[in-house]
């Protein structure tokens, strides 16, 4: 048996770059910036983690997160090789992003006067919304 699992959180480094495979298919790259601790002067550090989602999930990634934003991805690490146009290969390491939770837009953190005048502003009689579970972004 043997397990090759990624579980991490972290913040986009960049927008996430969505585009389309030749038969029709939602891929979205980005990079997670993830904190790790450890014994130095500075006392922590950063790894820069490739990921690529597919589908949907690459859709909504890139409609509704930016730059700054904490996201969770659950997925699996691989690898791959291919030649440059200068016929040097290129090794690639990176996760795919099986599932990927919107955790925190930036600026979010540490604004509950803004989340409590949300939270005010959706009290009361509202209408349901006339979408379906595949309409929404989680």
């Amino acid at each position: 048996m043997s397990i090759n699992k990624f579980v991490g959180v972290g913040r986009l480094t960049r927008d996430p770059e969505l585009r389309y495979s030749k038969s029709g298919v939602a891929v979205c790259n980005f990079t997670l910036a993830c904190n790790r601790h450890f014994k130095s002067n500075d006392g922590e550090g950063a790894d820069f983690i490739n990921c690529v989602t597919f589908r949907k999930t690459a859709e909504n990634l890139a409609q509704y997160m930016k730059k700054g934003n904490q996201v969770g991805v659950d997925g699996r690490i691989q690898t791959r090789t291919y030649d440059d146009k200068d016929g040097k290969t290129v090794f690639v390491t990176e996760i795919i992003a099986e599932y990927v939770q919107f955790l925190e837009t930036k600026g979010s953190s540490g604004n509950q006067q803004s989340n409590q005048q949300q939270d005010n502003d959706f009290k009361g009689d509202t209408e349901p919304l006339d979408i379906t579970d595949d309409d929404l972004p989680f």
